[in-house]
């Protein structure tokens, strides 16, 4: 949830260290702060505000430095202020920190460190760490020696990089339950909370692993247990995605750009190797109880994957999310527990497979980041291809892992002989349709939700309904729109309006009906109870159907019609237009769409 990037070059690199921190700007962008070396000197420059405008107004790109490192902060630990951003010095100056994570006993430090005389100048639980390193520098005069009497006093979780002019030639950082990686390139080397830190410069990564740290010059680097300080030798992880994926590429925001990009993420998902999703297949089939597990956005998927699964393979895989996965599961050596992660980081879905992995139990994960701890930590991983994902709002990588799930739903029944070989390739053969009807879908109704979002965009209340699988689509559609234009929507099944909700509507509050093709018979028509009730108490209804224009004349107060499409992918399709609502929604209201508040991609800490 915050950023690190690092460079040590034999050129000056401050440029470089601008990239790699932007870059990862999507991580936290409350403040951002760098620490230069300039010979034996430390010169430390930070602020409020995002990097951009940090860069400018301090003038950082005028320092020359060959070495250095830089932090972009989502708060934690204190407020949003100049004295909380990062990187912290020890009171000599000689030590300059940076830190993602949370370090768990930092007022039992605090109190030690005041007592023994040394200062504090934030609210953050990272500044104990420069004061530790500089008070265990002066009993050692050794910074390796230093590093490791620090890490031994530390408690929770931490990525952390630091700068000292007693070494000025290098960076040296370490790991536990927080990500970062190593950039290598000839001359330079670079360092990140994630690839994109460096890869504009190189695509060979070494990721390190918790209880390991690192020393990293301009043409060397040695990466070493922090237990028993034994040189440890890592492979070299090369990186797939190209840079330029990255980049807007002409859209005004990477949300909209990750939208639009949906048809290639869907096919790519479709590409994934057929023995991989088989051999999760199998382990789902041998396992006594499967739980699918996923925290935000990815409970959605986790709900819709319980939906999808139980309707193809007749098989009831139990949702969970992960904050809540330790209280309610109930998981034994015959368990099997299958993790979605759109970083591969996040914080409760990897103590959730930790849990799981304690009580002997196998474990299998679908995320987009290669090398990313859940990646690394279970037993098989299915790496879902969709590129990265810049904005804070998940959009492409929930569809493909919504995708993802449909195929082992399938394959599930195939093995169990729910379904036959000519059905299973009857609806490949309908998902295969799929990515050309989201970009038909994204090309002629993209207008039409832009003036129905123009022209409700100062509504406070949205409820989203949905029956069956709709209602997880429901949710996650409310989510959207919460997270990325400030609004209050509720997400629930239409069921529950004659239990209660109906008391709330009148004309403050507004309806969005996701409503299934009439192949569904009694899906349908529960859902258009739904309408009928709220239209009943002059309620406003946004329908998304597929049903001829004029066929509910009256009935909605406006409607989005979708081309006819299979009952199996007719719920997505209805999620892409949600999205797109969402992002038209928060546009009109002038909100920062990449960058939501109080928000960041990748959720670390606990």
């Amino acid at each position: 949830m915050c950023g690190i990037s690092g460079v040590v070059g034999m050129k000056d690199i401050s440029n470089a260290l601008y990239e790699g921190i932007r870059s990862l700007e999507y991580r936290g962008y409350d403040s951002c702060g760098v620490a230069l070396m300039n010979r034996d000197k430390i010169t430390v420059k930070k602020n409020v505000g995002g990097v951009e405008d940090f860069f400018r107004k301090e003038n950082v790109l005028r320092i020359k430095s060959k070495v250095g490192i830089a932090h972009t902060r989502w708060a934690t630990h204190g407020k949003v202020t100049k004295n909380n951003t990062h990187p912290f010095q020890s009171q000599d100056g000689n030590f300059a920190v940076v830190h993602n994570g949370i370090i768990s006993n930092y007022r039992d430090l605090r109190t030690q460190l005041s007592r023994e005389g040394f200062k504090f100048d934030s609210e953050t639980d990272t500044e104990v760490i420069p004061h530790l390193l500089d008070k265990y520098f002066k009993q050692t005069r050794n910074v390796e020696t230093a590093l490791i009497k620090t890490l031994h006093q530390l408690e929770g979780t931490f990525a952390m990089a630091f700068i000292s002019s007693h070494n000025p030639d290098q960076i040296i950082c370490a790991k536990r339950e927080s990500p970062l990686m190593l950039g290598i390139a000839d001359g330079c080397m670079y360092l990140g909370s994630d690839f994109n830190a460096f890869i504009d410069y190189t695509k060979n990564a070494i990721v390190l692993d918790d209880g390991e740290f690192a020393i990293i010059s301009r043409d060397s680097y040695i990466v070493k247990n922090y237990l028993t300080r034994a040189e440890v030798t890592k492979p070299i992880t090369k990186i797939e995605w190209d840079s330029e994926s990255s980049k807007k590429g002409g859209y005004p925001h990477y949300m909209l750009k990750e939208i639009y990009e949906q048809p290639q993420t869907v096919t790519n998902s479709l590409d994934i190797q057929s023995e991989l999703l088989d051999e999760v297949v199998d382990m789902i089939y041998k396992s006594d109880h499967t739980y699918l597990v996923g925290v935000g956005t990815t409970y959605y998927v986790a709900q819709y994957g319980q939906y999808m699964i139980s309707s193809l393979a007749r098989e009831f895989l139990p949702s969970l999310s992960s904050d809540e996965f330790v209280s309610l599961s109930n998981v034994t050596k015959k368990s099997l527990v299958l993790a979605i992660s759109q970083s591969g980081e996040t914080y409760d879905t990897l103590s959730a497979l930790k849990f799981a992995h304690a009580q002997g139990a196998q474990t299998a994960a679908i995320v987009n980041v290669m090398g990313s701890s859940i990646s690394r930590f279970v037993d098989k991983v299915i790496l879902q291809g969709s590129g990265p994902e810049i904005c804070v709002i998940s959009t492409k990588a929930a569809l493909s892992q919504m995708i993802i799930l449909v195929q082992i739903g399938l394959k599930l029944a195939l093995k169990k002989k729910v379904i036959n070989k000519q059905q299973m390739n009857q609806a490949m053969s309908t998902l295969r349709e799929f990515p050309g009807i989201i970009e038909a879908i994204l090309n002629e109704r993209s207008g039409f939700i832009h003036r129905i979002a123009n022209a409700h965009y100062k509504m406070k209340h949205w409820l989203y309904l949905g029956r069956g699988v709709y209602y997880p689509i429901a949710l996650e559609s409310a989510l959207k729109m919460k997270e990325v234009a400030y609004v209050h929507a509720e997400g629930m099944p239409g069921g529950f309006l004659k239990h209660g909700t109906l008391a709330m509507i009148d004309n403050e509050i507004n309806s969005i009906v996701f409503i299934p093709p009439k192949e569904d018979k009694k899906l349908y028509e529960a859902t258009m109870h739904c309408v009928e009730e709220i239209r009943a108490r002059s309620g406003f209804v946004l329908g998304i159907h597929f049903d001829e224009r004029g066929k509910n004349k009256n009935l909605f107060s406006e409607e989005l019609i979708l081309p006819k499409v299979s009952p199996m992918i007719a719920p997505l399709l209805q999620l892409v237009i949600a999205q797109l609502f969402a992002y038209f929604t928060a546009t009109s209201l002038k909100r920062d769409v990449d960058k939501p508040r109080s928000l960041a991609k990748s959720v670390t800490v606990g």
